[in-house]
């Protein structure tokens, strides 16, 4: 059996947290709690989480599906070096950016959910893991003359090959396959 793969796992926990982040800032924002300036926190918190956690990792093995729109999102992450590719980083960004949000209760669960995914993340860098974009495969062109060796002399229906007369088999004397001598008369009596 494989090894898993915890870094797939963090993406996905981070952006739904992310996700979770500003759906409770909006309610404590909209909502006018006593502490809003946290919504408002967590409003800007989930949009930088989705931001960075938007672009899938490229697997070590398998492939690796790609998000909608993912390849402008990579550029930017890949701007960021070291800071984004290393989950060791990642994994205590989260942590810091869920421990504010945690004093409300509308931002409570994304605070729960970020710090789950920091775990993952911080599991993954301890077992190696690293972040690398999903590079597009240059398209390779298929070579003109390279797959078509020689183009068919005789129109459809085609016998099949074993039953094909070779052209050494002609040369040699073979009968071909055209009208042939009876050697016994036949006499055309209408009786």
């Amino acid at each position: 059996m494989g090894q898993i793969e915890w870094a797939m796992w963090a993406n996905e926990q981070a952006l739904a947290s992310g996700l979770i982040l500003i759906t409770g800032g909006i309610v404590a924002t909209a909502g006018q709690f006593t502490q809003w300036y946290l919504g408002a926190y967590s409003i800007a918190a989930g949009v930088l989480v989705c931001l960075l956690e938007y672009p899938r990792g490229k697997r070590t093995k398998g492939s690796t599906m790609e998000r909608c729109g993912q390849k402008y999102l990579t550029r930017v992450v890949k701007l960021f070096g070291p800071l984004t590719r290393n989950y060791y980083i990642r994994a205590f960004l989260h942590l810091g950016l869920a421990v504010p949000a945690g004093f409300l209760l509308a931002t409570i669960l994304g605070t729960a959910c970020l710090a789950i995914a920091s775990g993952i993340y911080l599991l993954a860098a301890i077992r190696g893991e690293q972040w690398s974009p999903i590079e597009p495969k240059p398209k390779e062109r298929p070579q003109i003359g390279g797959t078509i060796k020689q183009p068919p002399s005789n129109p459809p229906p085609r016998p099949p090959a074993e039953a094909r007369k070779k052209p050494s088999e002609e040369a040699a004397g073979v009968p071909t396959g055209g009208p042939q001598e009876n050697p016994m008369p036949v006499n055309d009596e209408v009786v």
